[in-house]
């Protein structure tokens, strides 16, 4: 089984779109190339971190509105979600799933009985690539970098950077075409 794990805010939708049901919009270009990667057999989970459930701030109910319509939105592009993962737990709270903490993404491995060793993890956040290399995957960051800042900068040659999903997409796909 092929799986690629992805972040929803800034790699599948535009920046965070959990305010409102109608606020759901994605990436330019995103939906396509999920599409191509559901075509080349390839599973995708959705994470995201969802503080604002536990903060009252965002409702469950406008949360699963929005990730309806994703999936319908993926959908009609030719493509599907197989899961979506979120952590509710408030921000000032411990906890082991809210990214950089790899606690989400282990789950995801128990859960479909597999290692995420080079499991492709695609990200718009140095929380979300932090998460991926505790969790043993390998993560791919994808955007402009606005969120590296000189603490991260010494590790970001550590993993694959793309200025978008199509151009990560792209390379997952030349690697597992056939010679």
């Amino acid at each position: 089984m092929q799986l690629v794990i992805l972040d929803r805010d800034g790699v599948i939708g535009i920046g965070d779109t959990t305010t409102s049901e109608h606020a759901w919009q994605a990436v330019p270009g995103s939906l396509e190339a999920l599409a191509r990667l559901s075509g080349a057999g390839y599973r995708l989970v959705v994470v995201s971190n969802q503080s604002e459930i536990r903060r009252k701030s965002d409702s469950i109910e406008t949360l699963n509105s929005i990730h309806h319509n994703m999936q319908r939105d993926l959908l009609e592009a030719g493509g599907g979600f197989d899961a979506v993962f979120f952590c509710s737990c408030p921000a000032r709270e411990e906890c082991d799933c809210m990214m950089p903490n790899p606690g989400m993404l282990l789950d995801i491995a128990a859960r479909l009985r597999m290692s995420l060793a080079d499991v492709p993890v695609i990200a718009s956040s140095m929380a979300t690539v932090e998460a991926a290399r505790a969790a043993g995957a390998r993560p791919v960051f994808v955007g402009n970098g606005d969120d590296i800042d000189e603490q991260t900068a010494e590790s970001r040659d550590n993993f694959e950077r793309y200025t978008d999903l199509a151009a990560a997409v792209d390379s997952l796909l030349a690697e597992t075409a056939p010679s």
